[in-house]
């Protein structure tokens, strides 16, 4: 794809994102894909054997499967598209690069578990965070939901903005689907409890490779930016070197790191998932206590780091381009 297709695509998806986060009244192709993740599961799983070995491999065609389905469909309508009309086919790849940013929504669940919080009702913050983290949040404290929501932007800035921008600068948006559906396959299946430690292997692997480079550029970004929002960007460069490697994710750490070292707070800990506690380290120093205005300074540094990238990406492609 030539730098004067793409580039464009994400400068107005991205606004897009920015200006109307996702309209609930427009189907999400993230919902479509999870149906997909789930029908696709039940058409394979029962094939195989339900050993380890069976289920390893029930994983493995079920991750191909949703992966192929989910960049050769965008692909071909977009395809068939410029046949028609090169503005149409622009347009439809406008929409769903508007579609598969989540900058604003991110913001959106973010200010609304601070609202709860401020509002003294740890129940409904609990309601709030579930919506966005994966762990238990029934016995949460106001500070571990506080840490919990700062942890989910700094690691979404990368799940849900700066990788899915790094694929479409790459391939367009169907490289951008086939990365939503990696990212989605692993929320879903590429957990290590009964059900689905075997069966999710392949998924959560695929993740992994996938944000190894993302989640990497977002952290670098974040430090890059800290400094332009009053944050610091010497202490967030120190604490991902030392820290980025101490998560249980190969990638997670990496944005987290660096978040905590910018808003000079401590993240991480233990945290309990599907009933099971699981023993995590500390990411940053505990300079001091968190407080619900690190929310607002972690989506911050989040739409920095954000455009930031959009820079970086239009920069790649004009080098591309000129190459």
């Amino acid at each position: 794809m030539k730098f004067i297709d793409i580039v464009p695509v994400l400068i107005c998806g991205f606004a897009l994102d920015l200006l109307l986060g996702d309209p609930e009244a427009i189907p999400h192709p993230v919902v479509l894909i999870g149906k997909l993740i789930r029908r696709t599961e039940r058409a394979v799983r029962p094939r195989f054997a339900a050993d380890k070995k069976g289920e390893r491999a029930a994983g493995a065609l079920f991750a191909v499967i949703v992966a192929a389905v989910c960049f050769i469909v965008p692909a071909a309508v977009l395809a068939l598209c410029g046949m028609v009309n090169k503005w149409l086919r622009f347009a439809i790849e406008v929409f769903w690069c508007w579609q598969i940013f989540a900058a604003r929504t991110l913001a959106r669940e973010a200010r609304m578990v601070r609202e709860k919080v401020d509002f003294g009702d740890l129940s409904a913050a609990r309601t709030q965070i579930a919506r966005i983290v994966g762990r238990d949040t029934s016995g949460l404290s106001m500070t571990e939901i506080i840490k919990a929501c700062i942890e989910t932007v700094a690691e979404s800035a990368s799940d849900g903005v700066i990788a899915p921008m790094f694929f479409m600068a790459i391939g367009g948006v169907p490289l951008g689907f086939l990365y939503k559906a990696i990212n989605t396959m692993d929320s879903m299946v590429g957990y290590k409890n009964d059900e689905y430690r075997y069966f999710g292997t392949a998924a959560a692997r695929l993740d992994d490779a996938a944000n190894f480079i993302p989640a990497r550029l977002t952290a670098l970004l974040m430090i890059a930016a800290a400094p332009l929002i009053g944050l610091n960007g010497k202490r967030a460069m120190a604490m991902w070197k030392r820290d980025r490697l101490k998560h249980l994710s190969p990638n997670s750490g990496n944005p987290e790191s660096a978040c905590a070292g910018a808003l000079g707070v401590q993240l991480g800990g233990d945290a309990t998932y599907f009933g099971k506690l699981y023993k995590k380290s500390t990411l940053g120093d505990p300079d001091r206590e968190v407080c619900l205005g690190d929310i607002d300074k972690a989506v911050k540094l989040m739409y920095a780091a954000s455009l930031a990238s959009l820079i970086l990406m239009a920069a790649f492609r004009a080098l591309s381009f000129a190459l």
